[in-house]
């Protein structure tokens, strides 16, 4: 949201290379705060409350399918994130709202990991992250069933409420499976990610050259949350005592 009003202020006087000479100024300047909020990492395995932390583990079932969920959430993520200017854009009667629509993915972005957070500790995260797979999902369809102004909008809406939300719900699972070294399950889920980042683009810059638009893209993009939908809800039999917690929170 801060770089596309940045854009918006500097687009008349200034190049393209010198917007991200600013951009990139800026980016160190927020380093510093960041850097200071980033809390010390402990060298013991207990809480403040003097409770142990141990590990347990998820399944290889789990793993395998938790993963090729995430997966699918890189590919709905980098199309939408990469392509939603372009998208809007194509149709002259929206390109004038183009810009603004990313910095509407930008408001919905800023609140949604704490919203996420307070639905997954009303139903689970599993439940919370199928909900945001959906939601992410009927987004990306959007546009392909209206070229409407309300509908594009509406899409880019959908996308920033639930993009971060997913990634912040699947790194919490991680690290509870995990406590005493979270990055050993982080790392696998943000490779699995990163994959799809790589891969989905290559996709997606075909459909230009088939029909003269994005819709293959989105089409490819709503097939992969869908899958990834599909790749959850069977975890949520998992008998694991972390997502059992999960589930007795949920009916509390």
């Amino acid at each position: 949201m801060i770089t596309t009003l940045c854009v918006f202020a500097l687009q008349h006087d200034w190049t393209w290379s010198q917007h991200w000479l600013w951009l990139g100024g800026l980016g160190l300047v927020l380093c510093i705060p960041s850097w200071l909020w980033v809390p010390m990492a402990g060298n013991d395995n207990t809480t403040v409350s003097e409770k142990t932390l141990s590990d347990h583990p998820p399944s290889s079932a789990f793993l395998n399918g938790f993963m090729l969920a995430y997966f699918c959430a890189g590919v709905g993520f980098v199309v939408c994130a990469t392509f939603i200017v372009a998208l809007i854009k194509q149709h002259s009667h929206l390109a004038a709202y183009a810009d603004w629509a990313f910095v509407l993915v930008g408001v919905c972005a800023t609140p949604a990991c704490l919203v996420w957070d307070a639905i997954a500790r009303r139903i689970g995260i599993l439940n919370a992250l199928i909900c945001a797979y959906v939601l992410q999902t009927i987004g990306i369809v959007l546009p392909l069933l209206s070229h409407s102004l309300t509908a594009n909008l509406a899409s880019a809406a959908l996308f920033g409420a639930t993009f971060i939300g997913i990634v912040s719900l699947v790194l919490t699972l991680a690290g509870r499976f995990y406590p005493t070294k979270p990055a050993k399950m982080m790392g696998k889920m943000t490779l699995s990610y990163a994959v799809a980042q790589v891969v989905a683009p290559s996709l997606m810059a075909i459909s230009p050259n088939i029909q003269h638009s994005y819709d293959v893209g989105l089409w490819i993009a709503a097939a992969a949350m869908g899958v990834g939908t599909l790749a959850l809800i069977p975890l949520r039999r998992d008998p694991h005592p972390i997502l059992r917690l999960q589930k007795d929170a949920s009916v509390s």
